[in-house]
């Protein structure tokens, strides 16, 4: 793997992260799932070496980096068959969007436990009669007297049950307009009004999946983010390219994994004379499956240098490709894993016949490869559109 685009910096943190990584490993993981518990122990100690917060800024106890050196941390520990989704909606997005724009207020009371890892936000933007359209989100807020009311219904929100506060996408009504417009609520796990259900998933994960009800939770008037009138999609956007960066991050990591564990098979397993992986039928796909890995984490290293250096109209375009190629290059990196191994590639030993569903999730979430290239055909290629 080659990382010469990275600085030492960003090698040494690399280096450090695979060791933790390592420590834990895939048996870790199942183990925690298998229990139906969270991976605490990887997180904590994660947090208390200072990769959760990395990108967070120094005064608030972050490491001052972006997410060029988030990225790293979730692609490293998902290599080691250990990746924490959290990454991406805690630290990646509602740090993100808290650290650029909230409050001084919303700052000093989120940012250091996010930094730190005692507080984990979670992130609600999909709702059941919008999926992918934000433009259709019903959850709506108004205004009562200094409060806000929300109310509204959200699908698919990753960690609800462990953290404090949930980051939801709503609508306002623009005074000067009438419309609608969006705005981004920080609503705690305890307030009153806010209901969550488990979704039964095949997908095996330690963070769960839940939908929310909201039915007029009341929220004080510091719980809007920014607590102004005018930066609401600014602010969605700020919180979607870090998604999509980090949802490629943690793609790559899965399909570095399954590569990883079909390389090591294929030397070692013989048949006939020699090893299954001297044949080029077998050893073909995996150095092609490599290859698109490799060229998946530089469209992501692209989009988050673009993003770190603050052009959000570049990096959308980048993190949106990352997003694409690093999914398909982990959907057949982790399909090929599994042919190579053969029937073993079925079994719990192996650890691999899971990450074929979760492989396609970095197809799916947080939004679908369809919607990426229908963004791909209109921004960049200036194709009409069909919606």
């Amino acid at each position: 793997m080659s990382t010469a685009l990275e600085t030492e910096e960003q090698q040494a943190l690399r280096a450090a992260v695979a060791a933790l990584g390592k420590r834990y490993g895939r048996d870790y993981m199942t183990s925690v799932v298998r229990d139906g518990a969270h991976p605490r122990e990887l997180w904590a100690e994660a947090a208390k070496l200072g990769y959760l917060g990395v990108n967070l800024p120094e005064e608030y106890g972050g490491g001052g980096g972006g997410i060029v050196e988030l990225s790293i941390v979730l692609e490293e520990l998902g290599a080691a068959g250990s990746p924490l989704l959290m990454m991406i909606v805690s630290p990646a997005i509602c740090g993100t969007v808290i650290a650029r724009f909230g409050t001084d207020l919303q700052k000093q009371q989120w940012l250091p436990g996010l930094a730190d890892g005692t507080l984990t936000m979670a992130f609600g933007i999909t709702e059941p009669d919008a999926g992918s359209n934000s433009h259709r989100i019903t959850t709506t807020a108004r205004r009562d007297g200094d409060d806000w009311l929300l109310t509204g219904r959200k699908v698919f929100v990753s960690g609800v049950d462990i953290a404090d506060a949930t980051l939801i996408v709503g609508r306002t009504e623009d005074t000067r307009t009438g419309r609608l417009k969006p705005c981004l609520f920080i609503v705690p796990r305890d307030a009153p009004g806010f209901q969550r259900s488990q979704i039964d998933m095949e997908l095996q994960a330690p963070e769960k999946q839940f939908e929310l009800v909201l039915y007029d939770v009341r929220l004080p008037a510091e719980a809007l983010v920014g607590g102004g009138d005018d930066a609401g999609l600014l602010q969605l956007f700020a919180g979607l390219n870090p998604e999509r960066i980090m949802t490629a991050a943690f793609a790559l990591g899965m399909g570095r994994y399954a590569l990883g564990r079909a390389v090591e098979y294929a030397r070692t397993r013989q048949v006939w004379k020699e090893p299954i992986g001297s044949h080029q039928a077998i050893a073909h796909p995996l150095a092609q499956a490599h290859i698109e890995l490799e060229l998946a984490r530089l469209m992501m290293q692209k989009a988050a240098r673009l993003y770190d250096e603050g052009d959000d109209i570049g990096a959308g375009e980048a993190a949106n490709m990352a997003k694409y190629a690093a999914a398909e290059a982990c959907v057949k990196a982790v399909d090929q894993a599994v042919h190579t191994l053969g029937g073993n590639g079925l079994t719990r030993e192996y650890g691999i016949a899971s990450l074929i569903t979760a492989a396609r999730v970095a197809r799916i979430a947080p939004v679908s490869r369809e919607m990426i290239l229908n963004y791909v055909s209109h921004q960049s290629l200036g194709l009409p559109k069909s919606y």
